[in-house]
């Protein structure tokens, strides 16, 4: 009998010891469209990270830009001709092999479908082409020593031409497109998508084979569902007061760093009456960071002065600190008054960011209306409605976020300042003045140069205001102890290959 108990603690003790084969994350996020031609918000992009891959990646836990498909490269003397030499055991999880005649497919089809991440991609390449079946070759406008980052964001990956249509974005699931560690075996829209290991990846195994994802209405759901046990880890979404009370949940560990992350207001300078710079300028005034900081996030946030974040090179605080005097004064320069208030709607999207934004919203409104002289109605919709208003201009004032697509400062001012990325991001701003600046420092390889270009940019914004940053995050996760693996990447991608449970 002794005998027989012991082979049995052995047995569970052994059970125990390895990594479950399934490990099960939750968030509040919500996916869009899973096409690299189209897709540019975080939980997207994340996902096609894990099952897609680029000509480069970033070392693991690192900045360093590392080989992927491409083995290796050269850059012609002038900074204009890169020449990629791909990887010949790389194929698709249908077995379609990944040559340079399907990155010129995907390349073409990205500029040609014009999705809201194609300028990052169209601003800087002239045209590709094949050399042969596994050397792949770009022609770039004009020398950018960021390039490289740029193609390990997801717009420049290669999508399978079996899967992917030609002339419009992908409908569904890219079944048989995945080329990286995992493909997807399951998704129901909103409720959990499901990965498993991709047995044509080229790379490490993923060290769990399946990966569920649950998606969740509100962070106090989210919460209760990794202390249940429904979950292993939260991948996005918690809100700080859940997050407090984690902290002091033994069975949990929170994660947190720093973070690139920025959150800001985007101001349709087309739309009257914000088409007036002095009535942008008295709302940046009227905006009390501080108050949103310590009264949302505290100790989560930092008040943030520019669109580049603290502690990124050629960072300059360029923004006055809350000033409603300044702002009245702003204000009655152009008649309003009491009797005759600036009348502002300020959107938000209910869940994209979590529970807080309802907050962050009337806590800005509060702000504004202490003023005296406006008056703010807030609206909000869901995010893929919300996604549609600022692209066709709906929305004169609203509440957006940013996830770097590449780790340089050129990737918090050319998306937003340059005339095809202000558009895409909802301002429809237009300035050549900032145009020529920041295609200058893009062509500029020495950082202390490059630095006082961007310093000019970012004072141009504080005289233009088409944007008011607001704060900047900490990134934080919460996980089971049992969850081993979880690193908190500089560029917040979350490597869900490298997670495991024991």
């Amino acid at each position: 009998m002794r005998k027989f108990v012991f082979v049995l603690v052995m047995v569970v003790l052994a059970v125990l010891a390895f990594p479950k084969d399934v490990l099960v994350l939750g968030t509040t996020d919500k996916l869009t469209t899973i096409d690299p031609a189209k897709a540019y918000d975080f939980m997207t992009c994340n996902l096609l990270q894990n099952i897609m891959v680029g000509l480069v990646d970033y070392k693991v836990g690192t900045l360093e830009i590392v080989p992927a498909l491409a083995e290796k490269w050269d850059i012609s003397d002038d900074g204009i001709v890169y020449t990629f030499y791909l990887r010949k055991d790389a194929k698709f999880e249908d077995g379609t092999p990944i040559t340079a005649q399907v990155f010129k497919y995907s390349f073409d089809r990205v500029a040609k479908l014009e999705g809201d991440p194609a300028f990052l991609i169209t601003d800087i390449v002239e045209k590709t082409e094949v050399v042969d079946d596994y050397t792949f070759r770009i022609y770039l406008k004009y020398p950018f020593s960021a390039f490289l980052s740029i193609l390990a964001f997801t717009a420049a990956y290669p999508v399978n031409p079996n899967v992917y249509p030609e002339d419009s974005f992908l409908k569904g699931d890219p079944i048989g497109s995945a080329s990286g560690p995992y493909r997807i075996k399951e998704h129901v829209r909103d409720v959990k998508i499901v990965l498993e290991a991709n047995p044509m990846y080229f790379g490490e195994k993923p060290k769990t084979k399946t990966i569920v994802i649950n998606f969740y209405e509100t962070s106090a759901t989210l919460r209760m569902a990794l202390e249940t046990g429904e979950i292993d880890m939260i991948y996005k979404g918690i809100s700080p007061v859940d997050l407090e009370g984690l902290k002091k949940n033994p069975d949990v560990k929170v994660y947190m760093s720093a973070s690139p992350k920025i959150r800001y207001l985007v101001i349709n300078v087309k739309k009257a009456p914000f088409d007036n710079l002095n009535v942008r300028k008295a709302i940046a005034y009227a905006v009390d960071r501080q108050k949103i900081v310590d009264y949302v996030f505290p100790g989560l946030a930092s008040p943030l002065y520019s669109m580049i974040p603290a502690g990124m090179w050629s960072h300059k605080d360029v923004f006055p600190k809350y000033d409603p005097d300044k702002a009245r004064e702003l204000l009655r320069k152009e008649g309003y008054s009491m009797s005759n208030p600036l009348v502002v709607d300020l959107w938000y999207t209910p869940t994209h960011y979590g529970d807080t934004e309802a907050d962050v919203a009337q806590v800005i409104k509060e702000s504004l209306e202490d003023t005296g002289i406006i008056k703010v109605n807030i609206k909000y919709a869901e995010w893929a409605t919300y996604i549609e208003y600022f692209l066709n201009g709906t929305m004169p004032i609203f509440l957006l976020g940013w996830y770097p697509d590449y780790m340089d400062p050129d990737d918090y001012v050319w998306p937003f300042l340059s005339i095809s990325g202000a558009k895409s991001l909802g301002s429809f701003y237009e300035c050549p003045e900032v145009e020529k600046i920041m295609k200058e420092a893009r062509k500029e390889v020495d950082v202390k140069k490059r630095t006082e270009l961007y310093y000019k940019v970012q004072d141009i914004l504080a005289r233009d205001i088409p944007y008011i940053p607001l704060w900047q995050d900490m990134v934080y996760v919460a996980a089971r102890k049992s969850v081993k693996g979880v690193l908190l990447e500089p560029t917040k991608h979350v490597r869900l290959y490298l997670l495991y449970s024991e």
